[in-house]
């Protein structure tokens, strides 16, 4: 179908820019000699996965399990899940999941990598375990270069685990001493470390020159090869993900209202909050549930209500989870149309 018979809100990605942007990152890693582990979170769609691996990425990365079930189910191979497994129906969906396709599940606690042992000994599998290392984010991982090596020489007498490695994030130049010590401490036990995995986009050359095996990246698919921070870095050119939205309300002539609010985008600061392609100079400056408020002050443009706008959302993921279908196009033909398998899956 023509784009203009999409009932909006529509969320819509350009095939073209897309596709450029995921060849060049593989290309990208692969002039670094560093693996490219995407991170589908940032869009949750196993056709999209697929066609990453087929460019050149040693395997996929899940948040949470329940995007792993989807992406295992679709036939994808060599899946991290770098978040603690904890409880009991989520260790006995894990196992399900290690006997369908190899899996790798990061721990930085023994009772999370026990409760991961006993249940992969109770249904006779092996799961393989990477250690996450707290490089600074004060999040999860383990606080120091000795605990690591502890718990890996823990990990080691653990039946059903297989140790791989260890994993940081970000992939900061001031986490290279801890890095590096951990292995020292690890591998002078005698234990093999066959993964070090940084991540973030942007931060590739960061983690390959401070030894990791694999540098997990996700967002560049919507951002092009840089993180982005701000909307003044919203480009077309870049950026393929566009929200098709209708103006519904012109009340003055400096106001237009759109078909777009925080369930459309999800309200994530700072404003604007987003770039609308046909008119730069208008702003979404506000937004209510199912209303987005736009200045249109500076446009010499006079809108009227049914006109239709494309805007690149300011963070395209998260406005991606809150739809059910996106929208492949090529100019302005619609060439294919996703579900968003993983969208919701976050237990």
């Amino acid at each position: 179908m023509h784009i203009d018979e999409l009932d909006t809100p529509a969320y819509v990605a350009d095939l073209d820019l897309m596709e450029r942007n995921i060849a060049s990152m593989a290309e990208h890693c692969r002039n670094l000699d560093i693996g490219l582990r995407c991170h589908t979170k940032s869009h949750k769609i196993p056709e999209i996965a697929h066609w990453q691996v087929k460019a050149g990425a040693i395997g996929i990365c899940c948040q949470k399990l329940g995007e792993a079930e989807v992406m295992a189910a679709a036939g994808i191979e060599n899946i991290l899940i770098p978040y603690n497994i904890v409880g009991p129906r989520k260790v006995e969906r894990l196992t399900r999941v290690a006997k369908r396709t190899e899996i790798i599940v990061a721990v930085d606690d023994e009772i999370t990598a026990r409760g991961i042992s006993d249940q992969a000994e109770k249904d006779g599998c092996r799961v393989n375990v990477i250690i996450e290392l707290d490089t600074g984010t004060q999040r999860c991982g383990v606080q120091s270069p000795e605990a690591a090596a502890t718990l890996a020489e823990r990990i080691t007498d653990l039946r059903g685990l297989v140790f791989k490695g260890v994993m940081i994030f970000p992939s900061h130049p001031e986490a290279r001493d801890f890095l590096a010590e951990t292995i020292e401490r690890i591998t002078g036990k005698g234990i093999p470390v066959e993964i070090i995995s940084g991540g973030g986009t942007g931060g590739e050359e960061n983690s390959k020159a401070m030894g990791c095996t694999e540098t997990r990246s996700g967002s560049y698919i919507w951002e092009g090869m840089e993180r982005l921070s701000t909307s003044a870095m919203l480009n077309p050119e870049r950026c393929p993900c566009r929200m098709i939205c209708t103006v519904v309300s012109a009340p003055t002539p400096d106001r237009i209202i759109i078909d777009g609010g925080m369930k459309t985008f999800a309200s994530y600061p700072p404003t604007p909050y987003g770039h609308i392609i046909e008119h730069p100079e208008a702003q979404i400056y506000g937004m209510s549930v199912e209303h987005g408020h736009v200045d249109v002050s500076r446009c010499a443009h006079r809108f009227k209500v049914g006109e239709r706008l494309s805007v690149i959302p300011l963070h395209q993921e998260m406005a991606l989870n809150l739809h059910d279908e996106l929208n492949g196009v090529r100019g302005d033909q619609v060439e294919v149309i996703w579900p968003v398998a993983g969208r919701g899956r976050v237990k």
